[in-house]
């Protein structure tokens, strides 16, 4: 179905291009400048202006049916995603804690710097 009507818009659209490639606009009149007369014409008096526009009417309302026939359809459409074909990353295991040691540790600061004299400090006189 969305097949059929895209292949509809498609033709609606080209033909819409080549009506309005065919009209001429308001303060253009080529024909009345070589001296054609309108009332010899094929489409009657008033000139092919009258159906042109009555056709491009016609062509732009199929136009805008198709284009919201389609959007309607890509938005409610039930199709699979990339999304869905993408496996999930394995997840990373936590490492195993540090084993710990009988022997503490003291991280010196600076105001026990008394626990850790200096290699060039003189013992202490009794």
């Amino acid at each position: 179905m969305t097949t059929l009507i895209t292949v509809i818009h498609i033709i609606v659209c080209l033909f819409m291009v080549g009506l309005v490639l065919l009209q001429h606009g308001k303060g253009a009149d080529m024909g009345a400048t070589f001296g054609g007369g309108s009332s010899q014409t094929v489409f009657g008096s008033e000139g092919p202006v009258s159906l042109l526009n009555k056709i491009t009417t016609g062509a732009a309302i199929v136009f805008m049916v198709t284009s919201v026939v389609l959007a309607y359809y890509s938005a409610h459409s039930t199709t699979g995603t990339l999304m869905r074909a993408v496996e999930p990353a394995p997840v990373a295991q936590k490492a195993a804690p540090a084993p710990k040691s009988d022997v503490p540790v003291t991280v010196p600061t600076e105001k026990s710097d008394a626990t850790f004299p200096a290699a060039d400090a003189k013992p202490a006189a009794k």
